[in-house]
């Protein structure tokens, strides 16, 4: 009986899911031909814009008439080109919609005395020709029970307050093609089915939303508006990424009228992971924010200089040689010690350089330091910088008269072609009492335009000498700071002071320098950043340090911060990893700061979880989903030809599962030669050895520093011989082991690594 009940219901919600689907094309096919319509409007303004719209030099009243036309006829060019990009936008969404209407449906009543109403959840809302909502978006204030709530009494926050409903049905459903695969009520938030259908999917190029399956940990990420600083720690797999993908596309749904995409910033840990992620908000009818590494963000200032990349970052950190002068840079400590030394350049610290044209000294360093240094002690550094700035400029226009009368302007206007001539004078014809006011007229116009790039080098502030001046601010630091209070001997500071200068005499700087001479030049400069951008999202925080997380807050003084990782992945900054919320909270008001704890993991299988968890020293706060899988298998071959037939085998084995590999290697050198040794074999394989590229279709040889934050559906960890890692590289190992989703295998030869070793045998599978 309770069989034919649910197939009745089935019935019924197929019914009314064609009718949806029904209107969503009704609804589209308007569109389609408003649009057609909408395309035609605008080529006809295009047309007539060309055609009608004459401008007469010889009468005034006849070109401002134009004028205005001309203004009319743009303003609504404009109109209808924004009307007709935003009528394609929303067609795209209703071709998802048509696809993929909703996922969930909920009954309910408000409190205390409501009516009955059904309500269904999808991507994006959709309304009848009454505007009645058919679907509503996930991201409504109402469709937040659906996440946080299970039935009976629920609460949630609408515009006007918080409101109480009970809740009577929720209903959960995975669609195919216009048909209900499949349909099921739930008490829970999101019910095991429904996430094991998703995760049970294979893993792709790009990563999909997760808008269907979010969890309530996640939700209340997603839905934070209060908190100044959102700092979420999460297991591998935990989906932290995915629901802060979430919590920007529900902030630009929340605060449509007054943010764009343009306002919101993340900060990634490659340019792959850019790649990776970045049909996520598009999916949901959402432009994608500003992305970067920080990698990206500081090296644009120094276009010059070669900053150090992400390969030398890893292959500095395997060295495992971390001085405590390193240490004191990336220190919190050493932000606030350089604010407050930048206070005293007023009075001197300042290096200049001389400024040159025709490869002669035209202002004299010394002359630009007196100029500077003149200003009261009124006078703040900006103000400081201004003032140095006009009186250079001055020096400059005063020279024109001298420089005017010198040989080479004269031999250059009488080398001057009849079209160079025209575009010097200020309109054609141009007419003169005589030549000597040509003469005078066309001589200023070719050493002003000469002293154009003395000018631009002035307002560009390239009489300051940067790199001397940040490296007097290192020189001084014995001085100013007990670096006996950070054990940092005066040997020890001298050999940093000395890398820093070997390497900008070789046009290069460290990840390590470059954070604090950026923030001394923008202290100088009395730059401030950027006063527009109102949230920033920090991925993998456990590898940026301190100072270049307060220097991020210096340049986006107004916005609000949401920190992300996972600090048992700290493979770059291991030192420091677990200290990074202690010192970040120092630049936050704690009681707008959240902490959000997601120990959940849902990429892997329970048995790869069991498995992972056991590298840290803290895995027992991960909780895996339950998931069921094999066994990671570990294979000890007997030597480097066995490995490789380990691997081939594997690698068959895992496509007659229909699942792609990653084989993760520690460093790039070691992806590099296996890729050789492989493709000598005819194995089809691409090699990702740059942050650069794209993640490629089939299987792929990456090193571990790459694949942070990627996850595939089987891995093969790549050469865990003894030997081969250090005894603190449990984070490394963790990172590579815990990117699998279904597959796991260890391949080593003779003698297995001690960390991977020290795990129960039973959790795995040997060869």
């Amino acid at each position: 009986m309770a069989k034919t009940k649910k197939y009745d219901e089935q019935q019924l919600e197929q019914q009314h899911l064609q009718d949806i689907i029904q209107q969503i094309k009704q609804a589209k096919n308007k569109l389609t031909h408003s649009i057609s319509h909408a395309k035609a409007d605008i080529d006809d303004i295009n047309r007539t814009f060309n055609d009608d719209v004459h401008i007469s030099l010889g009468d005034d009243s006849v070109s401002i008439a134009a004028a205005l036309s001309i203004h009319q006829q743009q303003q609504m060019l404009a109109e209808r080109n924004n009307a007709w990009q935003r009528s394609q936008q929303q067609l795209g969404i209703l071709e998802k919609l048509e696809k993929n209407p909703y996922f969930a449906r909920i009954d309910f009543r408000e409190l205390p005395s409501g009516k009955p109403e059904t309500i269904y959840i999808g991507l994006a809302s959709f309304t009848d020709q009454q505007n009645h909502f058919l679907i509503y978006d996930w991201r409504a204030p109402i469709s937040s029970i659906y996440y946080d709530g299970k039935l009976g009494k629920v609460t949630y926050q609408t515009p006007d307050g918080e409101q109480a409903v009970e809740v009577s049905l929720k209903r959960q459903f995975i669609l195919e093609n216009g048909r209900i695969v499949s349909m099921f009520d739930t008490q829970e938030t999101i019910g095991d089915q429904m996430l094991l259908t998703a995760l049970n999917q294979n893993a792709s190029t790009k990563m999909q939303g997760i808008v269907t399956t979010i969890q309530q940990e996640q939700n209340q990420i997603i839905r934070d508006t209060k908190s100044d600083l959102l700092f979420v720690q999460g297991a591998a797999g935990s989906g932290k990424t995915s629901a802060i993908l979430q919590r920007i596309a529900y902030l630009l749904y929340r605060y449509r009228k007054k943010l764009t995409s343009g306002q919101v910033v993340m900060f990634s840990p490659n340019m792959l992971f850019n790649d990776y992620v970045s049909q996520v908000l598009p999916e949901m009818g959402e432009q994608n924010m500003v992305q970067m590494t920080y990698l990206q963000y500081v090296a644009r200032r120094l276009p010059q200089v070669q900053v150090q990349n992400l390969y030398q970052q890893f292959e500095q950190s395997q060295k495992k040689v971390v001085s405590n002068a390193n240490q004191l840079v990336d220190d919190l400590d050493f932000f606030k010690f350089e604010t407050q030394y930048a206070q005293h350049l007023g009075q001197g610290g300042v290096h200049f350089r001389n400024l040159y044209f025709h490869k002669k000294v035209l202002i004299a360093r010394e002359k630009i330091a007196e100029i500077y240094y003149g200003f009261g002690p009124q006078y703040n550094l900006l103000n400081r910088i201004d003032a140095t700035n006009n009186a250079l400029i001055k020096i400059v226009q005063r020279k024109i008269s001298t420089e005017m009368r010198k040989k080479w302007v004269q031999n250059q206007i009488q080398d001057l072609s009849q079209e160079e001539l025209r575009q010097l004078y200020d309109f054609p014809d141009q007419e003169f009492k005589n030549s000597n006011e040509e003469m005078k007229f066309l001589a200023r116009k070719i050493v002003t335009q000469a002293l154009r790039p003395v000018v631009k080098q002035i307002r560009h502030h390239g009489f300051i000498n940067f790199a001397a001046t940040y490296y007097e601010f290192l020189k001084q630091v014995p001085q100013l700071l007990s670096l006996e209070q950070y054990h940092i001997s005066n040997t020890e500071w001298q050999n940093y002071l000395a890398e820093y200068a070997r390497d900008w005499e070789n046009k290069k700087i460290s990840l390590k320098n470059i954070s604090p001479y950026l923030y001394l030049y923008d202290l100088i400069t009395g730059h401030h950043g950027d006063l527009t951008m109102k949230f920033v999202f920090i991925d993998e925080i456990q590898d940026y340090t301190p100072f270049q997380l307060a220097y991020l807050q210096y340049n986006f003084p107004r916005a609000r911060y949401t920190m992300l990782g996972d600090l048992n992945q700290a493979i770059f900054t291991q030192d420091n990893a677990h200290s990074i919320l202690q010192e970040v909270s120092h630049l936050f008001d704690p009681e707008k700061t959240r902490v959000v704890q997601l120990t959940h993991s849902y990429r892997s299988t329970k048995q790869i979880t069991n498995f992972t968890k056991h590298l840290l020293t803290a895995g027992e706060k991960i909780v895996p989903f339950e998931r069921s899988g094999k066994l990671p298998n570990i294979i000890v071959s007997s030597a480097s030809a066995a490995m490789l037939t380990a691997v081939q085998t594997q690698l068959q084995k895992n496509h007659h599962e229909h699942y792609v590999t990653a084989i993760i290697t520690k460093d790039l050198t070691q992806a590099q030669q296996l890729t050789q040794q492989l493709q000598a074999q005819n194995v089809k394989i691409t090699l990702i050895k740059s942050e650069n590229q794209r993640l490629a279709a089939g299987d792929l040889v990456i090193p571990a520093y790459l694949a942070k934050g990627l996850e595939f559906d089987a891995v093969i960890m790549w050469n865990a011989t003894a030997g081969e890692f250090s005894s603190n590289d449990h984070q490394l190992i963790y990172t590579i082991t815990s990117r699998a989703m279904h597959q796991l295998t260890i391949i080593a030869q003779q003698k297995l690594d001690p960390i991977i070793a020290a795990i129960p045998p039973e959790l795995a599978r040997w060869e």
